[in-house]
């Protein structure tokens, strides 16, 4: 089966923690992520710089790490990362901001990704939001 996964909930929620729990156990199950999109919130999840507490999972080094070694097709909103300080180079250059801060293995861009992922998805598969 293949999923499309979209997180709105910050890296500091339960349901950023679930949605990475989740798909983990998509990829162990056998099945096809075709691709994860970071939208509202959700996109600190892509932020190299977010910090968790020692004692803590950190969740958003984890997110980059799953996307980076599963080669996944990670997309953060741009808008909803510009509005949020999560920039890659590009943008960083474009806006005159001092430092680009979009872990590995993401890219920007808009939410008609979003669209097109739930088209040629199974199931999409929402955590968070209000």
């Amino acid at each position: 089966m293949k999923f499309a996964i979209a997180l709105f909930s910050p890296p500091h929620s339960p349901a950023a923690r679930r949605a990475l729990r989740f798909a983990e156990a998509t990829l162990a199950g056998g099945h096809e992520i075709v691709r994860l999109f970071f939208y509202q919130d959700g996109v600190h999840s892509a932020s190299a710089n977010v910090v968790f507490a020692q004692d803590e999972l950190d969740v958003a080094a984890a997110w980059s790490r799953f996307v980076t070694d599963n080669q996944l097709d990670g997309v953060v909103c741009i808008a909803a990362g510009l509005r949020r300080g999560v920039l890659d180079e590009q943008e960083a250059a474009r806006y005159r901001r001092p430092a680009a801060n979009l872990s590995a293995g993401w890219t920007l861009s808009g939410l008609g990704q979003l669209h097109e992922a739930a088209q040629e998805a199974d199931r999409l598969v929402c955590f968070g939001g209000n």
